[in-house]
């Protein structure tokens, strides 16, 4: 199988973190695709792990900041959601905003991959194109090739309490930092508005679509006190 053979080149000597970007990079390869990119599930804020370009890492951003999209819908059902045509018909009604967004930013599909298992959905593979199209079921099946070697890696990975030689850097790294900041923003807004976690994260989404900003961007000017929140 040359999706096989190809996973296994591209893979061969990298350790576990450098494995997500590898596989985006390759899903692009094997598949009709012009972009890829891996997000964790997370409380209300997936965090983008890794792409294969700006264009889609821009994309992840932009469903994180939204908190909607097929990766939201995938990693909620863990099951593959395919948002074939952006543009017209049943996908943009699904997702009216997020499809406006994406086809502003060059991108008229998306088919998004969760990463797991049966018990529980860890996150999603998104994978993007620039034009509207289907995936066949060979494609599909090996884009949950992908998704399970990607799966396999992030298992792998160390956690923060294993530690490294010399103290090494914990899993995931600096990602975790960016989780930290989108949480203590909420926190801090929450302070400032008097409104409990679920309203100050919607607050942090609807300021960060308004000024065409990704909801990391203004969690970070929270966090450093450059964004203030205030009661109407």
């Amino acid at each position: 199988m040359r999706a096989v053979d190809e996973i296994a080149e591209r893979v061969r000597g990298a350790g576990p973190g450098e494995m997500p970007h590898r596989l985006c990079v390759v899903a692009v390869e094997l598949l009709p695709v012009t972009g890829a990119s891996v997000s964790l599930a997370a409380n209300g804020m997936p965090v983008r792990l890794s792409a294969s370009d700006e264009q889609a890492a821009r994309l992840g951003e932009i469903q994180a900041t939204l908190g909607d999209g097929p990766c939201r819908h995938a990693a909620r059902l863990g099951a593959p959601v395919l948002a074939a045509d952006l543009t017209d018909g049943r996908d943009p009604d699904r997702w009216p905003v997020f499809a406006h967004e994406a086809t502003a930013a060059g991108v008229q599909a998306v088919y998004s991959i969760p990463l797991g298992n049966d018990a529980v959905c860890v996150g999603t593979l998104d994978l993007y194109r620039d034009t509207p199209g289907e995936l066949s079921t060979r494609e599909l099946r090996t884009a949950q090739l992908v998704a399970g070697v990607i799966t396999v890696a992030l298992m792998a990975l160390p956690h923060a309490e294993d530690g490294g030689p010399g103290g090494g850097e914990p899993w995931l790294g600096g990602l975790a930092t960016d989780q930290d900041q989108v949480y203590q923003a909420i926190g801090m807004i929450m302070a400032q508005l008097g409104v409990g976690e679920d309203e100050a994260l919607a607050r942090l989404r609807a300021h960060a679509f308004a000024h065409d900003r990704t909801a990391l961007e203004v969690a970070r000017a929270v966090v450093s006190h450059r964004q203030r929140f205030d009661a109407d």
